[in-house]
Protein backbone atom coordinates (compact mmCIF):
# COMPACT_ATOMS: atom_id res chain seq x y z
CA UNK A 1 0.00 0.00 0.00
CA UNK A 2 1.31 3.48 -0.76
CA UNK A 3 2.14 5.68 2.17
CA UNK A 4 -0.67 7.85 3.51
CA UNK A 5 -0.42 11.63 3.51
CA UNK A 6 -2.67 14.42 4.72
CA UNK A 7 -2.33 18.16 4.13
CA UNK A 8 -3.87 21.13 5.90
CA UNK A 9 -2.88 24.75 5.32
CA UNK A 10 0.94 24.77 5.38
CA UNK A 11 1.16 21.39 7.12
CA UNK A 12 1.76 17.80 6.03
CA UNK A 13 1.51 14.49 7.85
CA UNK A 14 3.19 11.60 6.06
CA UNK A 15 3.66 7.93 6.91
CA UNK A 16 6.54 7.53 4.48
CA UNK A 17 9.45 6.32 6.65
CA UNK A 18 11.92 7.84 4.18
CA UNK A 19 10.48 11.28 4.99
CA UNK A 20 10.90 10.99 8.76
CA UNK A 21 13.46 13.46 10.08
CA UNK A 22 15.13 11.01 12.45
CA UNK A 23 17.46 13.68 13.86
CA UNK A 24 14.49 15.88 14.83
CA UNK A 25 12.58 12.94 16.32
CA UNK A 26 15.60 11.71 18.24
CA UNK A 27 16.41 15.23 19.43
CA UNK A 28 12.98 15.54 21.01
CA UNK A 29 12.63 12.01 22.35
CA UNK A 30 16.04 11.84 24.01
CA UNK A 31 15.03 14.80 26.21
CA UNK A 32 11.42 13.65 26.80
CA UNK A 33 10.16 12.25 30.10
CA UNK A 34 9.23 8.92 28.51
CA UNK A 35 12.35 8.22 26.43
CA UNK A 36 15.12 10.23 28.09
CA UNK A 37 18.51 9.20 26.75
CA UNK A 38 17.13 6.93 24.02
CA UNK A 39 19.87 6.09 21.51
CA UNK A 40 19.38 7.29 17.93
CA UNK A 41 19.69 3.71 16.67
CA UNK A 42 16.77 2.69 18.90
CA UNK A 43 14.66 5.55 17.54
CA UNK A 44 15.48 4.45 13.99
CA UNK A 45 14.55 0.85 14.77
CA UNK A 46 11.26 1.98 16.37
CA UNK A 47 10.40 3.90 13.19
CA UNK A 48 11.37 0.97 10.96
CA UNK A 49 8.96 -1.36 12.79
CA UNK A 50 5.96 0.94 13.12
CA UNK A 51 3.77 3.24 11.09
CA UNK A 52 5.43 6.65 11.51
CA UNK A 53 3.44 9.87 11.34
CA UNK A 54 5.85 12.72 10.60
CA UNK A 55 4.39 16.21 10.84
CA UNK A 56 5.81 19.11 8.87
CA UNK A 57 4.68 22.73 9.21
CA UNK A 58 6.05 25.50 7.01
CA UNK A 59 8.30 22.83 5.48
CA UNK A 60 10.01 22.14 8.82
CA UNK A 61 9.79 19.15 11.16
CA UNK A 62 7.02 20.01 13.63
CA UNK A 63 5.94 16.78 15.31
CA UNK A 64 5.79 13.04 15.25
CA UNK A 65 3.87 9.97 16.39
CA UNK A 66 4.11 6.30 15.63
CA UNK A 67 1.73 3.37 15.77
CA UNK A 68 2.78 -0.21 16.43
CA UNK A 69 0.08 -2.55 15.18
CA UNK A 70 -0.70 -5.93 13.73
CA UNK A 71 -3.15 -3.98 11.50
CA UNK A 72 -5.92 -6.41 12.45
CA UNK A 73 -6.73 -6.27 16.17
CA UNK A 74 -4.61 -3.83 18.17
CA UNK A 75 -2.62 -0.61 17.90
CA UNK A 76 -0.25 1.09 20.33
CA UNK A 77 0.14 4.85 19.87
CA UNK A 78 3.49 6.17 21.07
CA UNK A 79 6.04 8.97 20.94
CA UNK A 80 3.44 11.64 20.17
CA UNK A 81 4.77 15.19 20.25
CA UNK A 82 4.58 18.59 18.62
CA UNK A 83 7.66 20.78 18.90
CA UNK A 84 7.18 23.81 21.18
CA UNK A 85 7.44 26.40 18.39
CA UNK A 86 4.47 24.80 16.59
CA UNK A 87 2.14 24.32 19.56
CA UNK A 88 -1.11 26.23 19.90
CA UNK A 89 -2.26 25.35 16.37
CA UNK A 90 -4.13 22.14 17.30
CA UNK A 91 -1.58 20.10 15.38
CA UNK A 92 -1.63 17.29 17.94
CA UNK A 93 -5.40 16.99 17.40
CA UNK A 94 -4.89 16.91 13.64
CA UNK A 95 -2.13 14.28 13.95
CA UNK A 96 -4.47 12.09 16.02
CA UNK A 97 -7.21 12.59 13.40
CA UNK A 98 -4.75 11.33 10.77
CA UNK A 99 -3.76 8.38 12.94
CA UNK A 100 -7.30 7.15 13.57
CA UNK A 101 -8.17 7.71 9.88
CA UNK A 102 -5.26 5.64 8.57
CA UNK A 103 -6.70 3.02 6.21
CA UNK A 104 -4.67 0.14 7.69
CA UNK A 105 -5.86 0.92 11.23
CA UNK A 106 -9.60 0.58 10.68
CA UNK A 107 -11.74 -1.98 12.52
CA UNK A 108 -9.23 -2.63 15.30
CA UNK A 109 -10.64 -3.99 18.53
CA UNK A 110 -8.25 -2.17 20.86
CA UNK A 111 -6.11 0.97 20.81
CA UNK A 112 -3.69 1.58 23.69
CA UNK A 113 -1.28 4.28 24.77
CA UNK A 114 0.51 5.70 27.78
CA UNK A 115 0.48 9.36 28.82
CA UNK A 116 1.35 11.41 31.84
CA UNK A 117 -0.32 14.66 30.85
CA UNK A 118 -2.30 14.50 27.59
CA UNK A 119 -5.46 12.72 28.72
CA UNK A 120 -7.65 15.52 27.34
CA UNK A 121 -6.22 15.13 23.86
CA UNK A 122 -6.71 11.38 23.72
CA UNK A 123 -10.19 11.51 25.29
CA UNK A 124 -11.32 13.39 22.15
CA UNK A 125 -10.59 10.19 20.24
CA UNK A 126 -12.37 7.79 22.58
CA UNK A 127 -9.47 6.82 24.83
CA UNK A 128 -10.42 6.23 28.47
CA UNK A 129 -8.69 4.98 31.58
CA UNK A 130 -8.44 1.21 31.74
CA UNK A 131 -11.80 -0.46 32.43
CA UNK A 132 -10.10 -3.41 34.12
CA UNK A 133 -6.59 -2.35 35.17
CA UNK A 134 -6.20 -5.54 37.21
CA UNK A 135 -6.01 -7.45 33.92
CA UNK A 136 -3.07 -5.45 32.58
CA UNK A 137 0.53 -6.27 33.31
CA UNK A 138 3.76 -4.72 32.19
CA UNK A 139 7.43 -5.49 32.14
CA UNK A 140 9.23 -2.18 32.33
CA UNK A 141 12.98 -1.68 32.27
CA UNK A 142 13.37 1.82 33.71
CA UNK A 143 17.09 2.04 32.91
CA UNK A 144 16.88 0.66 29.35
CA UNK A 145 18.43 3.79 27.77
CA UNK A 146 21.12 4.41 30.38
CA UNK A 147 24.67 3.64 29.29
CA UNK A 148 25.99 0.42 30.75
CA UNK A 149 29.40 0.49 32.18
Amino acid sequence: MPFAEWTRDDCLVTTDPARVDVDAVHGYLTASYWAEGIPRETVQRSIDHAIPFMLYAEGKPAGFARVVSDRATVAYVGDVFVLPEFRGRKLSVWMMECIVAHPELQGLRRWILLTRDAHGLYAKFGFTTLAAPERWMERWTREAYKPRG
